[in-house]
């Protein structure tokens, strides 16, 4: 980049920062609609669930890919084991967050999933070898104090007689195991992004998790109501649609600022609970939730700082002149 650039592609860039966040929060508000549609549609079996929201996800992203004319190259690939195991993993990631969804206010299910950029964290110190100083340490020690909060009334349910029965507390460790796994799809994920292109991930992974899910039809599917079908499909279409505009904010904004705006889904979870499902917020579910999510922007603010420290050192060390 020149230094007479100007101003005119400074304001560019505001503009492209900006539809990045609009878009973001946009693709939240279209997740927790899928998710929505998904505690609507009731006490299904998480591999039906897993099947539809995969599924009906890959139409409105083939669409798309045809408006733009990347579909005949999007499932090339010279990594098709690499893009099963993302796909076996993120499928048991997806069918425990699901079965959590139906057992769980949505407040509580969408911000106990906030434990995954934590573990993410954890998991690439533990698995890459990755260099954790002690600010990224002491904000996932806090940020899993938060997750703590959140769970901690229905976890000690367990000591009582009635816990082993309640459905809230298997709700609760389906989540967190949710979180976990998931963020082990993550570090697969950033290995496939060395290699392959986005399209070609998002279509790998809803087809293998199409296919995996339909391995769960011998443990007890059952036949939906018309409107229980309807919900289903539209929570995959929202899939689809949300992973679009997700990506399409990730082009326009750095990760770093665009990141953040993944917390909205926490107001958006307690106003759609409260009025579509009833579901009155805990304050244990709000102060943790607040803690899990200044934990979360503080890893994105440090990763952004320590990205900013690479840049600066590499230029220093080119040549001058």
């Amino acid at each position: 980049m020149t230094s007479g650039a100007g101003a005119q592609p400074e304001t560019a860039l505001g503009h492209g920062t900006l539809r990045g966040i609009v878009l973001k929060i946009v693709s939240v508000a279209v997740f927790v609609g899928m998710q929505t549609c998904i505690k609507a549609a009731g006490d299904v079996p998480a591999g039906q669930i897993v099947f539809f929201r995969s599924f009906f996800a890959i139409f409105p992203i083939i669409v798309f890919l045809t408006l733009k004319g990347h579909l005949a190259t999007a499932f090339v690939t010279k990594r098709p084991f690499n893009h099963v195991a993302r796909g076996v993993v993120g499928v048991g990631a997806m069918g425990l967050g699901f079965f959590a969804l139906t057992r769980l206010p949505l407040p509580e299910a969408i911000t106990l999933n906030y434990a995954q950029p934590l573990l993410v964290v954890v998991f690439s110190s533990v698995f890459l070898g990755e260099t954790i100083r002690v600010y990224r340490w002491s904000a996932v020690a806090i940020g899993l104090i938060g997750v703590l909060v959140i769970s901690w009334p229905e976890l000690t349910l367990l000591n009582s007689d009635e816990g082993l029965d309640d459905q809230e507390v298997l709700g609760v460790m389906a989540a967190l195991a949710a979180a976990a796994i998931s963020a082990v799809a993550m570090l697969l994920v950033r290995n496939l992004v060395q290699t392959e292109k986005t399209a070609t991930i998002v279509l790998w992974f809803s087809s293998t998790a199409s296919v995996l899910s339909l391995l769960t039809l011998p443990f007890g599917w059952q036949s939906l109501t018309p409107i229980q079908a309807t919900l289903l499909i539209l929570a995959g279409f929202c899939g689809g649609l949300g992973q679009i505009l997700m990506t399409a904010a990730y082009r326009h904004a750095e990760a770093s600022v665009v990141a953040p705006f993944e917390y909205t889904s926490m107001i958006l979870g307690v106003v759609v609970g409260y009025f579509v499902f009833g579901d009155v917020t805990s304050p244990g579910t709000l102060v943790g939730g607040v803690i899990v999510v200044a934990a979360g922007i503080f890893i994105i603010w440090r990763e952004r700082q320590l990205g900013l420290e690479r840049t600066r050192t590499r230029k220093a060390a080119l040549p001058q002149g």
